[in-house]
């Protein structure tokens, strides 16, 4: 009967550092700016597929010719 209190002790102990490891946010600031940096990225990968098509291109091409001409 007395190695049921010591385990219980130990889970106790073993389930106060995990909810401790859990709490701590350290570095999270840094993981969001990735998470960020990322997103812009992918972003701009996008826009360069876009602005690389034919039809963009004669569009954009177009509304410059247009705003020169005035």
């Amino acid at each position: 009967m007395s190695t049921t209190p010591n385990r219980i002790r130990r889970t106790h102990r073993v389930v106060d550092r995990l909810h401790a490891a859990v709490q701590d946010d350290q570095g999270s600031a840094t993981a969001e700016y990735a998470v960020v940096i990322l997103a812009a990225v992918a972003f701009a990968g996008v826009l360069v597929a876009v602005m690389r098509s034919g039809e963009v291109q004669t569009i954009l091409t177009e509304l410059v010719r247009g705003a020169l001409a005035l």
